[in-house]
């Protein structure tokens, strides 16, 4: 299980912050943990490629063969694979309720969809990885909407929502308005490198 220090330890390790609280530890110490945290490393091509693999598989906290079977959809849509496959990480159910700021991380946005605080178009459904398309619904239950978590979201504790998603943060909906472009994604990640990585 990831206890918040192993999420800092993580976020240190690849160079990225995976949480808020996360932030100001990457910021304070950015290298790596561990002895020999400070020391300059050299990096092969391949370990590069590796390391960008890991940033992106953890900034949506999915598994390695969750990852490659987006890589494989990606490659059979056609056009920019690594771009195809930022898309479809988005359309991600757990990605969305992210984004639409109904959630603070991914780990509590994935939380929310297990334990079926979400509805899709009027339907509970309670797997992170289910796919969305332009013109879904997404919105919290009924039932949901008192509980701490969603009253801090409603009033827009969380990120502003992307141009992407038409959301009405006080009732806690949005709408899949269109597939993002990879600049409107807030991913901190050299695609292409993945490309490579999955390629090679």
């Amino acid at each position: 299980m990831n206890t918040p220090r192993t999420k800092v330890r993580l976020s240190r390790a690849l160079g990225i912050p995976l949480t808020p609280k996360s932030v100001r530890y990457v910021e304070r110490r950015p290298y790596p943990p561990g002895e020999h945290g400070r020391k300059r490393r050299s990096t092969s091509d391949y370990k590069t490629r590796l390391l960008e693999k890991q940033r992106l598989r953890a900034q949506y906290d999915i598994s390695e063969t969750q990852l490659r079977a987006a890589f494989d959809r990606a490659k059979r849509a056609g056009g920019k694979t690594g771009e195809a496959l930022i898309q479809d990480l988005e359309s991600r159910l757990d990605a969305t309720v992210l984004r639409a700021g109904f959630a603070r991380t991914i780990y509590q946005a994935r939380q929310f969809v297990v334990h079926q605080h979400v509805l899709v178009n009027g339907r509970r459904v309670d797997r992170p990885s289910y796919r969305l398309r332009p013109g879904d619904f997404v919105q919290i239950a009924q039932r949901s909407r008192t509980l701490e978590p969603f009253v801090v979201a409603a009033a827009g504790a969380h990120a502003t929502p992307p141009a992407y998603l038409e959301v009405r943060l006080a009732d806690l909906v949005a709408r899949v308005e269109r597939t993002p472009s990879r600049d409107e994604v807030p991913v901190v990640c050299e695609e292409q490198l993945v490309v490579e990585h999955y390629s090679r």
